[in-house]
């Protein structure tokens, strides 16, 4: 009677751990990047007179900033958002830009076509649905300096 209990109870590990690690392979799929053409280039369009409104002061005309601001493109904005979610990306937008009296007072829509023209300047690629205004989705989506792999 023991075997077969102390079998039972292995059994069910067993298939607990195969179903786990099905869920974690399901999970790995279905996550998106940057990468997977996450905004639209018309999106990207509307956020460049955005960036110039709200963000040339600081962050220059070439998106680099200075020794007090941080830059919005090239290795070390990608060191710093690398394996981040995009939606961190967008709320801090959200919550603290631009820097002065009008921090935390851009609409959501602005926040998004922003990081959108973020998005294009570092060249990862448009697809054909714009990039929602919603951290929670945006939470769903890796920011991955380099591309990934090809799936199989």
């Amino acid at each position: 009677m023991r075997r077969n209990i102390r079998g039972t109870l292995v059994m069910v590990a067993a298939v607990a751990a195969l179903g786990m690690s099905y869920r974690a392979v399901r999970a790995q799929e279905r996550t998106r990047t940057v990468w997977d053409g996450v905004y639209t280039e018309a999106q990207a369009k509307r956020g460049l007179p955005l960036y110039n409104e709200h963000c040339l002061d600081c962050h220059g005309d070439d998106l680099e900033g200075d020794a007090e601001t941080p830059p919005l493109r090239g290795g070390q904005f990608l060191t710093n958002w690398d394996g981040q979610k995009l939606g961190d990306l967008y709320t801090r937008i959200r919550r603290d830009m631009p820097l002065n009296s009008e921090a935390g007072k851009l609409s959501p829509t602005v926040v998004a076509d922003l990081v959108a023209y973020v998005l294009s300047i570092n060249r990862f690629p448009p697809g054909d649905k714009e990039l929602p205004h919603a951290p929670e989705v945006l939470n769903e989506i890796r920011f991955e300096s380099q591309r990934p792999a090809a799936k199989r």
